[in-house]
């Protein structure tokens, strides 16, 4: 018996369901793994928002707790700062009802981006905040940048 094509060329088997989308083939439809692939691609988003989000935070308690390092990091700092806030926004134009993701997910991005931010300082964890410390609305603010630490 032959495997089915979702599992042995995946690249084929979406070029295949395509085709028979946009024919209205709806015998060749392989609808459970069409269900399964179009769940996976809105968890794809949130998880891609999630990742961009506590860059992002990270950077910003770098920018925040280390501004010492900042005449050396800040153009890299910077950039990141604002291709990650790039990111989330454009995930969120594709995707409206994702816009309240980011708030949803402050507080266990933050988490995650405090001990990043701890461990690549060398900073006491204690020396970050233990909750964010900003809004939502100020980390995601194009024009925001935290004051040094306090």
């Amino acid at each position: 018996m032959r495997e089915p094509l979702y599992e042995t060329d995946f690249y084929q088997w979406t070029q295949t369901q395509a085709e028979a989308l946009r024919h209205k083939d709806f015998a060749a439809l392989d609808l459970d793994n069409l269900a399964e692939e179009i769940e996976s691609l809105g968890r794809s988003d949130r998880r891609a928002i999630e990742s961009h989000l506590e860059r992002l935070l990270q950077h910003l308690l770098k920018w925040a707790y280390q501004p010492q390092s900042r005449r050396w990091s800040e153009r890299s700092w910077r950039s990141s700062i604002r291709q990650a806030r790039h990111e989330i926004a454009k995930l969120i134009d594709e995707s409206p009802c994702l816009h309240d993701y980011p708030a949803q997910r402050l507080a266990p991005a933050y988490r995650h981006a405090r001990q990043q931010a701890a461990d690549e300082t060398g900073l006491p964890l204690a020396t970050f905040p233990e909750t964010c410390p900003w809004s939502p609305e100020q980390v995601l603010a194009e024009y925001f940048w935290p004051d040094e630490g306090r």
